[in-house]
């Protein structure tokens, strides 16, 4: 529930900015957080029209992979497109062949088995492509790093290496290597993903082989570009932004099919939809399937095959939240009675994890305890192979350079990479990991934070403003939703909503003319929002509902005012720990959360805020009073062992 708030300095500038824009001074503040700082740059973040496509042959090596390509289809040679098994991977895949097969190529294509094959080229793939009579290979999303399978594979197979990841210090001998991170490569937009690249190498096909400008498509490429998490700036935010608007109704059957069975088809698509409806059914392919069968589906022409496949795909993506639920309660149980708040790190391990999941479940464990998190699938052969998710705070890529003496391999970057660790060097990995974590980070960076633009009372939130915010989407990673915060508010008729009772509604603003707050998957929170006063963080947004528009704050965090924040001194913690005590001498363990035990602890007169309680919880934990078991999601208190004293515990330590 607590995040810390990031607050941006006032914008001086704002007033003078917006009048030239002919926006609101708070627009014109959230363009400046982003660091746009001019008009002309401002005019194509507000209407991504307006950012021009660049000339695709400014990419160092286009005109040789075009050269190479041109001849390949007017000999009539078998091309083969090797992709990879995400949905940048897919989708860039799926973009080149389908033009290919438009500009009249023999084209095949080709995505590895996450398993048998793993990462990019592999050197049985490409022999056995050659033994087809394939005579040019183009990667998309993928190759920079395979120098010695291309080496290879020299005078057996064409190669061009299409790609957006960071090159080593040695780039492939191949054909051409397109790939904007290259070092000696002029191109102005370095953020573009896989898809994209594939993109720019479509725009100089037809340039060069039809003499046409091409820019159709954009539905497989922003499908790329919002899965593969990358800036939503420059060109991505025009690709983006006319990509979902043509989702809907577009050419490509694949696509259609897969809106319909995610339920969206009478919504207009955006991000948050790309990023956990469509994408994650499309990543289940690729992730205890094949990713062979996502391509399938988006180059498919026929309705009733393209629903076909979005159905095995939705059973798929079924099939994996399932895999990914029990490998988190596994995990989960290794926790239990570890106390894993006051671990500096998380290292877990399990014999065959699917190594497709293990990603999602680390991401999962960083959701819920904001520490960096490796988990590992070990393997038949004692090889550990993990994902990594790290915190603002620690670089995972240098936190795992320091450990690489315990290492196999590894690779990544600041917030997520993989490595391979040999199941002897567990032990050690992890005491080293944790230690790296514990030097690196300060008891700061373990609390989660969150940006906030400006205070903004919710009464002062007008349709307009929504609808002038509406010109900040399409929303990701380098432009988030504007939040805006408000300080010491007292909520009306807070309660649980939801088929499942799973959600919390309630009022905020002036009495006479309420406005709705939801807050997804918090219910249990009413009580303390009824009984409290709250410091809430939200985005605005317009409800409409049988033809009626109101508005509405959409909560991302919820925390207390500052009148809320007692500290519990002795005696406050004395009482507690009774409290504590009497219920587990009746219940046999303390079944409830903060927040409940907070509602029991008032309703026997006793008034408490829940920061009180949460923080009494955390002394006793870290003094070894209280335990909490993840198993049966339960605290108890363990047998008293001797005298505890409170400056034992760090958070009494820093209060005191």
């Amino acid at each position: 529930m607590l995040k810390q708030w990031k607050l941006y300095d006032t914008v001086p500038e704002s007033a003078a900015f917006a009048q030239k824009l002919g926006i609101t001074e708070l627009s014109a503040g959230i363009l400046w957080h982003r660091g746009i700082t001019n008009i002309e740059e401002a005019e194509r973040f507000l209407h991504p029209e307006k950012q021009p496509f660049y000339d695709p042959f400014l990419m160092k090596d286009m005109d040789a992979a075009v050269a190479r390509i041109k001849q390949a289809i007017t000999g009539g040679e078998k091309i083969m497109v090797y992709g990879d098994y995400d949905v940048d991977g897919m989708s860039a895949t799926s973009l080149l062949v389908h033009n290919l097969k438009k500009l009249g190529a023999a084209v095949s294509f080709h995505i590895p088995d996450r398993v048998k094959e793993g990462y990019g080229f592999n050197l049985p793939a490409l022999q056995q492509i050659a033994a087809k009579g394939v005579t040019l290979l183009v990667s998309v999303d993928c190759g920079i790093a395979s120098v010695d399978d291309v080496a290879a594979m020299k005078g057996k197979l064409d190669i061009i290496v299409t790609d957006h990841h960071l090159p080593g210090d040695v780039l492939p001998d191949a054909l051409a290597v397109v790939n904007p991170h290259r070092a000696d490569c002029p191109y102005p937009d370095k953020e573009l993903c896989g898809a994209g690249v594939a993109f720019k190498l479509c725009q100089a096909l037809w340039r060069e082989l039809k003499g046409e400008e091409y820019g159709q498509d954009l539905e497989l490429v922003a499908l790329g570009t919002v899965a593969d998490i990358v800036p939503l700036t420059g060109e991505n935010r025009r690709i983006v932004k006319e990509g979902l608007a043509s989702m809907q109704d577009s050419s490509f059957a694949g696509i259609r099919a897969l809106i319909h069975v995610a339920g969206i088809q009478d919504k207009a698509v955006n991000t948050g939809h790309v990023g956990f409806q469509l994408a994650p059914r499309l990543n289940a392919a690729g992730r205890i399937g094949s990713g062979t069968k996502g391509v399938r589906l988006l180059l498919s022409e026929d309705k009733e095959e393209a629903d076909k496949l979005a159905n095995e795909l939705d059973l798929l993506n079924t099939k994996r939240q399932s895999i990914e639920q029990e490998i988190l309660k596994l995990a989960e149980d290794q926790l239990a009675g570890k106390d894993p708040d006051n671990m500096p790190a998380l290292v877990v391990a399990g014999e065959n994890w699917n190594p497709g999941v293990i990603g999602i479940v680390a991401s999962r464990l960083v959701d819920r305890y904001y520490k960096p998190t490796i988990v590992l699938s070990i393997q038949d052969d004692g090889v550990c192979k993990g994902s990594c998710r790290s915190i603002e705070g620690l670089h995972m890529y240098e936190a795992l350079k320091k450990c690489q003496d315990h290492i196999i391999q590894f690779g990544g970057h600041a917030q997520a990479a993989g490595l391979s660790v040999e199941l002897s060097e567990l032990p050690a990995f992890r005491e080293a990991f944790s230690k790296v974590a514990a030097e690196t980070l300060s008891d700061e960076d373990y609390i989660p934070k969150v940006n906030v633009e400006f205070e903004l009372a919710p009464e002062a939130v007008t349709f307009e403003l929504v609808e002038e915010l509406a010109l900040f989407e399409p929303y990701g990673m380098g432009n988030p939703k504007p939040l805006f915060g408000c300080r010491g508010i007292r909520a009306m008729g807070a309660a649980a909503i939801g088929s499942q009772k799973q959600h919390l509604r309630f009022q905020v603003g002036k009495t006479a003319a309420p406005i709705a707050a939801l807050f997804w998957n918090k219910s249990e929170y009413a009580g303390i929002v009824n009984a409290e006063a709250i410091d809430m963080v939200y985005s605005p947004a317009i409800n409409e509902w049988q033809g009626r528009r109101s508005l509405q704050c959409m909560v991302d965090t919820l925390g207390p005012a500052d009148g809320e924040k007692v500290f519990p001194e002795r005696e406050q913690l004395v009482a507690i720990y009774r409290f504590l005590y009497g219920i587990q001498q009746q219940e046999n363990s303390i079944p409830y959360t903060a927040a409940e035990l907070t509602m029991n602890f008032c309703q026997r007169g006793n008034r408490i805020s829940l920061y009180t309680m949460s923080t009494g919880l955390r002394i006793f934990q870290e003094l070894g009073l209280l335990r909490l078991d993840l198993k049966e999601n339960h605290y108890y208190l363990p047998k008293a062992s001797g005298r505890m004293e409170l400056d034992n515990s760090p958070t009494y330590r820093r209060h005191r």
